[in-house]
């Protein structure tokens, strides 16, 4: 029934015209005796300002009970056809309209129908009675089933829309219980005994294993700070929550603090990060923060710590971000390992699928894949005016 109800949308007033023009044509041509030129030419025209219903039901219903009272009283043969046409703009305006204009439509189309009994009443008050009610009562009768039919439908959606996002908002819920019972439990543990071990070392320690340790300490408590957000961020009710993972503005800092983990287990990074990526909207901003730490990271897994790793980072005069990074595989003196082998079997997780999702969440491409000796990731994130917010919705 979902094409039976759009088709009384007012954006879809051209395919009702379309049924109309063929009523009409076929009503003229075989139905209707005595038509002529000045009858073909009413009927066009009366039918070409039906199309005013889609912007204003009453005036369109006003001038076509004008045309039908000068067709009646000039004597038209197509008098009849203008009288169904008058019929579906007031079915339009009882579906659409508001009280005070339905009742005015039908007071005027009701006067215009019967104008020529009025001069002999009372002996044409039933065959004026009986004109009302086909051409006045069953339109609005249509109308108005029409009209609550949509109504009930509309509100149905609602309703479920409600219960789906409170389900969503019930299951987020449990997911941030757990995240902080468990995981947050267990890392704020590390970060507690890693703190811990800091202190308790002696002074004579290598301080390779200070360093070790103070990097271990920094992390996991970025990672810990990182749940919490992501708690806060599964916890609010809003479809787009308001806790951001990137504050505005701070996107080139969090890649700075990325870009210098990685630098710090050796690895050799060059990054070019366009100015005016601090004007990136949150939900870019994570995924190119993301996007980086992951690709980083798959570079220090495969190429090892000393591999040479170029990053940039464009915004285009639209403001779609451009992001490439790419490595050169490791070094001669080290363990070759093909470049191929990083994407291959499930055992290599859900880094790759999940840059995908990101991208694709935002209507943008992903390019991953060898390059020479090294690998190369690739990603256009399109400007958020671009962005299908109903997709977003629908994955929320």
């Amino acid at each position: 029934m979902a094409w039976i109800e759009r088709i009384f949308e007012p954006d879809y007033i051209l395919v009702r015209l379309a049924i109309l023009l063929a009523a009409l044509v076929g009503d003229l041509l075989w139905i209707v005796p005595g038509v002529g030129a000045r009858d073909w030419v009413l009927a066009l025209v009366a039918l070409v300002l039906s199309a005013v219903c889609r912007w204003s039901q009453l005036w369109a219903l006003l001038i076509q009970s004008g045309l039908l009272l000068l067709a009646d009283g000039y004597g038209f043969a197509a008098a009849p056809v203008l009288k169904v046409l008058a019929c579906v703009l007031l079915f339009e305006l009882a579906v659409r309209g508001r009280g005070r204009q339905v009742a005015a439509g039908a007071v005027v189309l009701g006067v215009v129908v019967c104008f020529n009994l009025l001069d002999k009443l009372p002996a044409t008050i039933g065959a004026a009675g009986f004109r009302m009610v086909i051409v006045v009562g069953v339109p609005l009768l249509l109308g108005g089933y029409v009209r609550l039919a949509r109504d009930a439908a509309r509100r149905e959606r609602d309703s479920a829309a409600e219960r789906i996002a409170a389900a969503r908002a019930a299951e987020r819920t449990a997911i941030a219980r757990e995240l902080h019972d468990l995981v947050a439990h267990h890392v704020s543990s590390m970060v507690l005994r890693v703190g811990v071990a800091r202190h308790v070392l002696s002074a004579g320690t290598d301080p390779r294993i200070t360093e070790v340790l103070d990097d271990l300490h920094t992390s996991s408590t970025a990672a810990l700070a990182d749940l919490r957000k992501l708690i806060g961020v599964l916890r609010d009710p809003a479809p787009f929550p308001t806790t951001a993972f990137v504050d505005p503005g701070g996107l080139p800092d969090a890649l700075a603090v990325v870009i210098d983990r990685a630098r710090a287990t050796g690895l050799h990074v060059k990054a070019t990060i366009d100015p005016s990526a601090t004007h990136l909207d949150p939900l870019r901003g994570i995924t190119v923060l993301r996007l980086t730490q992951e690709a980083l990271a798959n570079t220090i897994r495969h190429a090892g710590p000393s591999a040479q790793v170029a990053l940039n980072l464009t915004l285009d005069a639209d403001n779609s971000v451009h992001i490439r990074i790419e490595d050169e595989g490791r070094p001669s003196q080290e363990n070759p390992e093909p470049p191929t082998a990083r994407g291959a079997g499930s055992h290599e997780g859900h880094g790759l699928i999940g840059m995908r999702e990101r991208v694709d969440l935002l209507g943008g491409a992903l390019s991953v894949g060898p390059v020479g000796k090294g690998w190369r990731l690739s990603a256009v994130l399109p400007a958020e005016q671009k962005n299908s917010r109903e997709r977003r919705e629908a994955r929320v």
